[in-house]
């Protein structure tokens, strides 16, 4: 045990004050939050951990005719059926070359019974980073318009994803 570190016995009628005295003053840390990082293409992305549902292996894809390129299609999850959407088709993936994993990310609907699900496919999950305030920049790329800023992990930037913005700029179906 190292030789810092001392216990001091508190009297048996020791109140909340006295504990509080005893542990010595608190540090204020500035509030923190968790995201998911994920890679889609060449860029990194992340969404609030609140916002996933889970991260799941590439599924077995039913494609859906006539739809937009970068619905890559639908699968069932649970029983759920749910939109797959390529984020980085603007990059031109080479055939064959499927992404490894899907974010199931849910948005929370106020007029719907349920939350609307959907897949972001990701070539790589890069993990979970908890993260302050500081580490949030609030300005994105013009050119990425369902992002709402950035965030600074590892000395690395990864776009943050807006899940309502990126369903208007890559509307699918509603199932």
């Amino acid at each position: 045990m190292s030789e810092d570190f001392h216990l001091v016995p508190l009297p048996a009628d020791a109140d909340t004050a006295d504990l509080l005295e005893a542990l010595g003053p608190m540090e204020e840390r500035p509030p923190e939050s968790q995201y998911c990082v994920f890679r889609s293409g060449r860029e990194r992305f992340c969404l609030p951990v609140l916002d996933v549902e889970e991260v799941v292996d590439w599924p077995l894809l039913t494609k859906l005719p006539l739809g937009p390129a970068y619905l890559v299609g639908i699968f069932n999850l649970r029983g759920a059926i749910v939109p797959l959407i390529d984020i980085a088709i603007t990059e031109g993936r080479r055939p064959g070359l499927l992404p490894k994993y899907v974010v199931v990310a849910s948005l929370h609907s106020e007029t719907h019974h349920d939350d609307i699900r959907i897949g972001i496919a990701a070539d790589e999950v890069i993990g979970t980073y908890s993260v302050n305030t500081e580490d949030l920049l609030e300005q994105a790329p013009e050119n990425v318009p369902h992002c709402i800023g950035m965030l600074r992990h590892d000395d690395r930037l990864a776009l943050v994803i807006d899940l309502r913005r990126m369903l208007e700029v890559f509307p699918g179906p509603s199932i």
